[in-house]
């Protein structure tokens, strides 16, 4: 399919982490309708966006809370709670991870992340420390699936993008990935990973 890959990037959230923040909002706000209603109008995603790119959650909250006085509680919930969100790794994806690194492949990881939200992450789930290193775009004040970040990724490891892969659950940051001249594919489920990755002679 391609030629030899020396580098593979994980994503984490949803590949490696389960991340959900209806879990503790579905106690919050109990309704069904009006939590869809707060998260399409209030904590939107665009708005926790911001917060991966490096806003620091006192003005997130401060923002939300002038437009939204009546919800000051519920938007202080979305990061009281967080760790709720994020309940379990995917032990499947976790093995996928660790056995390439046992193999003596080069992983690196790509993320996502509020900086603060990641510290605490790195705490509960000790593989976030096994490959050898991490770009978190809340620390560097760009995300994906802007292509400066898989650049600077891949200047900051040594990578060489011909001769890397990518696995993200999102189809946009696969896009980007590509746009850099990385090779990527669209994280689905660990089985369907592995058969990916053995695409690119990748065996685990």
């Amino acid at each position: 399919m391609t030629g030899q890959i020396d580098h593979i990037v994980f994503d984490i959230g949803k590949v490696l982490i389960h991340y959900d923040p209806q879990l503790p909002f579905s106690r919050i706000i109990p309704d069904e309708a009006e939590r869809q209603w707060f998260f399409e109008n209030v904590c939107t995603h665009e708005w926790n966006l911001e917060q991966d790119r490096g806003r620091a959650w006192p003005e997130a909250e401060a923002l939300l809370i002038a437009q939204h006085p009546d919800r000051e509680e519920q938007i202080r919930a979305f990061r009281k709670h967080w760790h709720e969100m994020v309940p379990h790794a995917y032990e499947d994806s976790v093995a996928i991870l660790e056995g390439l690194i046992d193999q003596g492949r080069d992983v690196t990881m790509l993320t996502n992340f509020a900086a603060d939200t990641f510290v605490e992450a790195r705490k509960r789930f000790p593989f976030l420390d096994a490959s050898r290193g991490v770009t978190v775009s809340g620390e560097i004040s760009l995300i994906k699936p802007d292509v400066a970040i898989y650049e600077k990724h891949a200047r900051d490891f040594g990578l060489r993008p011909a001769a890397t892969i990518f696995i993200d659950d999102s189809a946009d940051n696969v896009k980007g990935a590509r746009a850099a001249g990385w090779h990527a594919v669209q994280f689905i489920d660990a089985a369907t990973l592995r058969r990916d990755l053995a695409g690119f002679g990748i065996e685990v």
